[in-house]
């Protein structure tokens, strides 16, 4: 529990402190427990509410109408000077400030007052004022014969330097519990005239309104989808089968029915099974679980909606999309403009690009050859294209150009690692996407990065598709768009697949996938199968990430900044850590 033996120290401390206040408390007829921890305070007032409904006040109206106020919160300031002090509490993201003074709350109370710490609660009752600085502030008093300060509970370890925070990024996410109530972007008003100035606290990340918007966000897409008629539902999170996307999946076992299971890497083929049954609109916002690394876009635990329309295209769900991010944006920041990462967005303005032409479009202008749409057509011709990539990189030349070695490069990772591996070219399409799109968000061609405006890619290969229905007039591709905003995937959605044989057929290749390495091909699902034998409608889905969304709204850079406690290693004590590099250095 300690860190430190100063800690243990401090912790030692603030226990003598407690019993001190238990043998006040004994002397107004409060027992050890009542004094120390009570269970409940009656506070008139939150501290957001006092402001909404006093701040207007002038002070003269205050003191010709006194407004007897009770209130709760946690210390965030604290002084006292002689036989009076002013003190700060914050409760609900807002701080407000405290007037106590000894010849008011009697010689008991006031001894109390200075028994107190940061990060204590505590309540108090008083009569609303403005100092000389025109602070609102409550001047504490009991009234009701109820007592003017009530002791609530001890913060037992110290808080961070109130003039820092907790800055520490690893520790505000080990400690959110901290994070959250340090780092509100709550500022201290001006310190009143009756009590010596203090520095002015620095400007701190506001980590409280950013869970405070994601729950406005979540409110919101419930809301959209809710008018529109569909159906919220709950689906499984331990499947037999691990399907609904490609990764790699955490497993657990049921031990009463000795079964080895797997945590949902995504909902899909549940949902799927609901729009056969005959529930045409439903939708879910679900807990997912995948295996893969960790990054400031990548959490092995994330949160997700999913959502499926009976009789619908991906061309319906594009548009759809659109709205849902503009409505949320303006439900949540009352705008379309949002800023992320050093950019200005406007997500009211989208752009469509398909895969092919996607990369054509970021294809190095100055190449010897530029591609065309014929040049996906076919393995073969494709092949010819990544050959005659490969061959633009010679930083041998003195009229090397980074962006064509940067193109030579990714043709040769395509042809190496996928084409002459046998993956199926298809997937070495998509690769190529990537890398090109990689490649153009490094600065390789001095142009502005692609995908930070609102983008819909659209037209996937079949080969990394395999719940998708295939396009009518071009066999080797389906009807699927992934939509991006910020330089990453917000959005993944298609036309699904309603044809039980063909899905059979793609579920078998899948499997072959699997046996030849891919940890991330889908597995057989034979209960989906045999639920589309009962005939899915055509029907379109789609997963967007509710963290980048988050992210995206609340300019926050990485994804455990919008996650309450994301995942990470086992904390090593300070002292833990010295010890072994000691053992080490002895052995």
């Amino acid at each position: 529990m300690y860190e430190s033996e100063f800690e243990k120290n401090l912790y030692q401390q603030r226990r003598d402190k407690l019993q001190q206040i238990a043998a006040l408390g004994q002397l107004e007829g409060l027992s050890h427990a009542e004094a120390t921890y009570p269970n409940h305070y009656a506070a008139s007032h939150t501290i957001p509410e006092i402001r909404a409904a006093y701040d207007p006040l002038a002070a003269e109206q205050l003191d010709a109408d006194p407004i007897l106020v009770s209130i709760a919160g946690r210390i965030m300031a604290i002084r006292v000077q002689g036989k009076a002090g002013f003190a700060q509490l914050q409760q609900g993201g807002q701080r407000f400030q405290i007037y106590v003074r000894k010849d008011d709350v009697g010689e008991n109370t006031f001894a109390l007052y200075k028994l107190l710490d940061l990060g204590d609660h505590i309540g108090v009752r008083g009569h609303l004022f403005r100092t000389r600085t025109g602070e609102l502030t409550i001047h504490v008093g009991g009234f009701d014969n109820l007592p003017a300060l009530t002791f609530l509970t001890k913060a037992m370890l110290s808080l961070p330097d109130k003039y820092h925070g907790l800055e520490d990024t690893e520790l505000r996410y080990r400690q959110r519990y901290v994070d959250l109530f340090m780092n509100t972007g709550a500022t201290k008003p001006a310190t009143s005239g009756e009590a010596p100035a203090e520095p002015a606290e620095p400007e701190t990340p506001n980590v409280r309104e950013v869970f405070v918007k994601r729950a406005a966000i979540l409110r919101a897409i419930r809301k959209f989808f809710d008018r529109r008629g569909y159906l919220e539902v709950e689906t499984p999170m331990m499947h037999q089968v691990a399907g609904g996307a490609a990764a790699q999946p955490f497993t657990t076992h049921h031990n009463a029915l000795d079964l080895d299971l797997f945590l949902r890497i995504a909902p899909e083929l549940y949902l799927k099974r609901l729009v056969v049954g005959g529930l045409d609109r439903v939708y879910e916002i679900n807990r997912n679980f995948r295996n893969e690394g960790i990054s400031t876009r990548h959490n092995p635990e994330f949160t997700m909606l999913e959502f499926y329309q009976a009789y619908a295209n991906y061309h319906d769900l594009m548009t759809l999309s659109e709205e849902l991010v503009i409505c949320v944006a303006k439900e949540v920041n009352g705008s379309t403009i949002t800023h992320f990462n050093g950019h200005e967005i406007d997500l009211s303005k989208w752009t469509k690009l398909s895969m092919r032409e996607a990369i054509i479009k970021w294809w190095p202008p100055n190449a010897p050859i530029q591609p065309t749409v014929e040049d996906f057509s076919s393995e073969e011709k494709f092949r010819a294209l990544i050959d005659e990539g490969e061959k633009f990189a010679d930083p041998e030349k003195s009229s090397f150009d980074r962006a064509l070695n940067r193109l030579g490069a990714d043709c040769h990772f395509v042809r190496e690692f996928v084409l002459d591996k046998g993956a199926p070219y298809g997937k070495a399409i998509s690769d190529l996407f990537e890398l090109r799109a990689e490649a153009l968000r490094g600065g390789e061609m001095g142009i502005e990065e692609p995908l930070i405006q609102p983008t819909i890619i659209y037209d996937f290969p079949l080969a990394v598709s395999p719940l998708s229905k295939i396009k009518p007039d071009e066999p080797g591709w389906v009807e699927r768009f992934e939509f991006y905003i910020g330089g990453f995937e917000v959005g993944n959605a298609f036309s699904e697949l309603n044809d039980p044989d063909d899905q059979r057929t793609r579920f078998e290749q899948q499997m072959a996938e699997k046996a030849r390495g891919d940890n991330e091909a889908h597995q057989m699902d034979e209960d989906y199968v045999r639920a589309l034998g009962y005939g899915l409608p055509p029907t379109a889905g789609e997963g967007i990430g509710i963290d980048r969304l988050t992210m995206l709204l609340t300019n926050s850079k990485s994804i455990r900044d919008v996650i309450l406690f994301p995942l990470l290693r086992p904390h090593v004590k300070q002292s833990d850590a010295a010890e072994a590099k000691h053992g080490a250095s002895a052995e």
